[in-house]
């Protein structure tokens, strides 16, 4: 899925924070992935959006998990080359911390193929090498070791869980300095509107804030409260 321009820019000013309340008021609590933090410089201060490119691995077996496999044709490297301009990389690598899955080559050929940012559970190798191709990236560390030496990569573009969250190719991936989030392919526009309504309503309540006033009937805004709100934009 190609997502549409003035969609990923609308997204881009809607904080992970406020995509997890907007999303938790419709039911969704677990969007939010467990242990990608931004940890590439190119990663840190952003909020990037894009389609989810789901990669999978499995626990290593000793069968497959060679470095032979690098060169089969379900491989890291055949899957990068399937990936989209402006997709986001999800890969599943089960919380596994003492393996690589992606290194400095790979993340450089990341970023040839215009792919927005890279997010995994696990970590990535070759750090020095890959902060300098600039690929944004969100793990949860380094690891010197390649990801044959605890990971078997199964496939792409499939559902996943990242984080202990259910992904699925071509839902919108969300990241920023909170973490990242996955909202559902089918909510997108949803919380694209929903989203940037709450962050307007947020920052009147901050200016509010800063004046002053008290919590209580303004955050949550009460109804008179939010009449004001409505009022004062209505003049912006």
């Amino acid at each position: 899925m190609a997502l549409d321009p003035a969609l990923r820019e609308t997204l881009q000013r809607i904080s992970t924070a406020t995509i997890t309340t907007v999303l938790l008021k419709k039911g969704l609590r677990n969007i939010w992935m467990r242990g990608p933090l931004p940890f590439t410089p190119s990663a840190k201060g952003k909020r990037l959006v894009g389609p989810a490119f789901t990669l999978r691995f499995v626990p290593a077996r000793e069968d497959l998990a060679t470095p032979e496999s690098w060169s089969s044709p379900r491989s890291t490297r055949a899957a990068i080359e399937e990936m989209p301009e402006g997709c986001i990389a999800v890969a599943d690598a089960m919380g596994v911390t003492d393996a690589g899955i992606f290194g400095d080559i790979l993340c450089a050929r990341l970023v040839r193929r215009g792919v927005a940012a890279l997010v995994t559970d696990g970590a990535v190798r070759d750090v020095a090498g890959v902060n300098g191709t600039g690929m944004p990236v969100w793990c949860r560390g380094g690891a010197a070791p390649p990801s044959v030496a605890g990971l078997t990569f199964v496939g792409w573009q499939e559902p996943i869980g990242c984080g202990g969250v259910a992904v699925f190719p071509d839902d919108v991936i969300v990241c920023d300095e909170d973490g990242a989030v996955c909202i559902p392919a089918a909510l997108v526009r949803e919380v694209a509107a929903t989203g940037e309504e709450q962050e307007r309503l947020e920052a009147w309540i901050v200016s509010k804030v800063e004046a002053g006033e008290r919590l209580p009937g303004l955050y949550p805004p009460n109804a008179e409260n939010r009449a004001r709100y409505e009022a004062e934009t209505r003049k912006a």
